[in-house]
């Protein structure tokens, strides 16, 4: 068994493609998906429905959650709320109660998933220090959880003290838990253009980082043909 760990698609087709393909490639027999799934680019509605197809253990995350309510957006920055609002008015009313029924966390076999903190998950707060993967470290009951929402690939480990440590390859050790950001599908933002994602292979106990190039210019000219924010499209090369 090997699992196909993604997250932060955020309706980037071609990157979703791309990465499906290579964890094929490489053996994954299932899938999980960590949320967002739309946002920001210009095919939500075909993400959406491979990822259903996949039918794989999915939660929610906040672009999820706003794509889907009428709620107001004034304290989403500019360029978020535009994208939401366009996709709203792109996703169906049946696409969205699928969205809106997704939970916030997931006990996957003998792991966690999460789109943000275990803590408080519908809070959507970000974890990018050891101080924050502590707070959810409390709430982790499971040796290991996968997160997202960062868009960062990082890994945090609890021994004796919660340490950082790099985004390469794992391997899981008894006595400690990890919390593990798969990094995003759809639009990085670690200065690294390229799509994220994880193999974890629990017979090995190994976790496994990839990083994928895509068609990124097919990307980029459907965000400006569907009259998204030409910053949307630029940010994609600069991996932010």
């Amino acid at each position: 068994m090997r699992y196909a760990i993604f997250g932060d698609i955020h309706a980037n087709l071609e990157a979703l493609q791309t990465v499906l393909e290579d964890a094929r490639a490489n053996g994954a027999t299932d899938f999980v998906c960590l949320g967002d799934i739309v946002g920001y680019n210009a095919d939500p509605s075909a993400c959406l429905e491979i990822v259903r197809a996949l039918q794989c253990p999915v939660v929610k995350g906040n672009h999820d959650e706003q794509s889907s309510e009428p709620s107001d957006l004034t304290y989403f920055n500019p360029l978020a709320a535009q994208a939401i609002q366009w996709t709203r008015d792109k996703l169906t009313q049946e696409q969205k109660d699928w969205l809106r029924s997704l939970k916030f966390s997931r006990l996957v076999r003998n792991f966690t998933i999460v789109h943000a903190t275990l803590d408080s998950p519908a809070s959507w707060g970000y974890i990018i220090s050891d101080l924050d993967a502590s707070a959810s470290f409390s709430y982790q009951h499971t040796q290991l959880c996968f997160y997202g929402h960062t868009h960062v690939p990082r890994a945090f480990v609890r021994d004796l003290r919660v340490t950082e440590v790099p985004p390469t390859t794992l391997t899981i050790e008894p006595g400690k838990k990890y919390f593990v950001n798969v990094g995003s599908v759809g639009q990085p933002r670690d200065q690294d253009w390229r799509a994220s994602y994880v193999l974890y292979t629990p017979a090995e106990q190994k976790v496994e980082w990839r990083r994928l190039e895509y068609d990124i210019a097919t990307t980029q000219s459907k965000i400006i043909a569907a009259g998204l924010p030409e910053r949307l499209a630029s940010r994609l090369s600069e991996g932010r």
